[in-house]
């Protein structure tokens, strides 16, 4: 007999076991899910990036250490102004976000976030930014900070990005904003040494990114934006890369010329400068010989950030070297 059946010989009551109680995530473990959510919004690794190029500008600027108050201000103003710049854009972009492999775990993808708080929370970062680099920085700063934003939603996101294949070419304008932010922060105006910092970051955007859309081609057809690796072949985006990162390497050498630099600058922007030539140089044979991999792209893609980062913080040791 079934020990858990009860007969009429056995007046054994039969128990139903209790039920397992399932526990959910406690309030802390679903505040910190929710404020990570919020973090992701910003786009952390590109305000990193960002950060990187903002602050060896400042000490170029100043021809030496700016004070710890005035970089925290600077930093801190920048990274809310690009948080909130790519907050806005994860609002605008969640239809194709939920298309692609890449982005489909963004957090208005997933309803981490709505939406609307979403859009509050960008428009936060924002005001809080503009406030805090005109109280702590300086005007132009601020409005720099700001107009990029502007761009970046306005003529990048809501424009160019599902219309021309020049979307990320004229888009990454927003990108070297924040070399613009440096120095004013630090001068309080403008002069050719920060617009040669901005054409480099123009200039180094859309190699850095079309070596990205090569892997990612599949993903930006889906979800029907024309990135230049989409609308033509790996052959004709290789070229494009190599025809602007010859350039990218020319503007580099120009900065020499046109700021307080030494020559500790010059000989690492020529090395990093002919590495970078060398490695678009053979994604390019690789393709017209149809051979080029997503491996082959995404290497160049990385050493991409690599060069930036290089390129930035030798500028900034040539000048606290010659300094102190």
């Amino acid at each position: 007999m079934n020990p858990r059946v009860a007969s009429r010989h056995d007046p054994t009551p039969v128990v139903p076991p209790e039920p397992v109680a399932v526990k959910g995530p406690n309030k802390w473990e679903s505040t910190r899910a929710r404020l990570a959510a919020f973090v992701a919004l910003t786009k952390p690794r590109i305000i990193e990036l960002l950060l990187v190029t903002t602050l060896p500008t400042m000490i170029v600027a100043k021809g030496g250490l700016p004070s710890a108050a005035l970089i925290a201000a600077t930093l801190a103003g920048g990274a809310l102004a690009a948080g909130g710049a790519n907050a806005i854009n994860m609002v605008v972009d969640r239809d194709i976000d939920e298309v692609m492999n890449r982005t489909r775990n963004r957090p208005l993808v997933t309803g981490a976030v709505t939406p609307r708080a979403a859009l509050v929370f960008a428009i936060t970062l924002e005001v809080v930014a503009f406030v805090e680099l005109l109280r702590l920085v300086n005007l132009l700063s601020a409005v720099l900070a700001v107009s990029a934003t502007a761009f970046y939603v306005f003529v990048y996101t809501l424009w160019l990005k599902r219309r021309s294949t020049q979307n990320i070419v004229i888009g990454g304008a927003a990108g070297a904003v924040p070399v613009l932010v440096g120095w004013a922060a630090v001068t309080g105006h403008l002069g050719w040494p920060p617009v040669v910092l901005f054409g480099i970051i123009f200039i180094w955007t859309p190699p850095h990114f079309w070596a990205l859309a090569v892997k990612y081609r599949d993903d930006y057809e889906a979800a029907h934006v024309p990135m230049l690796p989409v609308v033509t072949s790996t052959r004709r985006t290789a070229n494009e890369i190599f025809v602007y990162t010859v350039g990218l390497v020319g503007v580099s050498i120009v900065f020499y010329f046109v700021a307080d630099i030494g020559v500790l600058y010059l000989a690492a922007a020529s090395v990093l400068g002919a590495i970078f030539v060398y490695m678009s140089a053979r994604l390019a044979v690789l393709a017209w010989s149809e051979r080029a991999t997503n491996k082959d792209a995404m290497r160049l893609f990385g050493y991409s950030i690599t060069y930036l980062t290089a390129l930035f913080v030798a500028m900034a040791a040539d000048v606290l070297i010659r300094r102190y």
